[in-house]
């Protein structure tokens, strides 16, 4: 099994309220990007629904030079309702989804530290700070 080190959070850089599903991403990446499989382990939807896209013993395809020791959740959403502007999107199902998620990955792992994905790109993704968000580091 790989060794997991680290979670690494993303949003999907959709409009505000706009509905994508786990599908629609998969089919992107693979169709558009070349990718194999959706590149995160876990996607959440709009309404807190927790979606699993690769197997988590599988390497990622979430963020370059990362991906050997981590997880990847995105989220739907990151952008304002008319695409144009990074904002923090999330529903309170979605918050409460990832919150639930970053403990339940935690609990399988043991310790790992908790990123955003801007963290190692020049991207305001996931259009969050999560080194501000106490509860995903707890």
């Amino acid at each position: 099994m790989r060794p997991i080190r680290k979670i690494v959070i993303h949003c999907a850089a959709t409009p505000e309220g706009q509905d994508v599903k786990l599908e629609a991403i998969r089919r992107y990446h693979v169709e558009q990007r070349g990718f194999s499989d959706v590149g995160y382990h876990w996607v959440i939807e709009l309404d807190g629904t927790v979606r699993q896209g690769r197997p988590e013993w599988a390497i990622g395809a979430h963020v370059k030079g990362e991906n050997l020791d981590s997880i990847g959740i995105c989220y739907v959403g990151g952008l304002s309702a008319d695409g144009r502007q990074p904002r923090d999107t999330r529903t309170p199902a979605q918050r409460r989804a990832l919150i639930d998620l970053v403990r339940q990955i935690k609990e399988r792992y043991g310790p790992l530290t908790v990123h955003g994905h801007r963290e190692y790109a020049n991207k305001a993704c996931p259009s969050f700070d999560v080194a501000a968000e106490a509860e995903l580091h707890g």
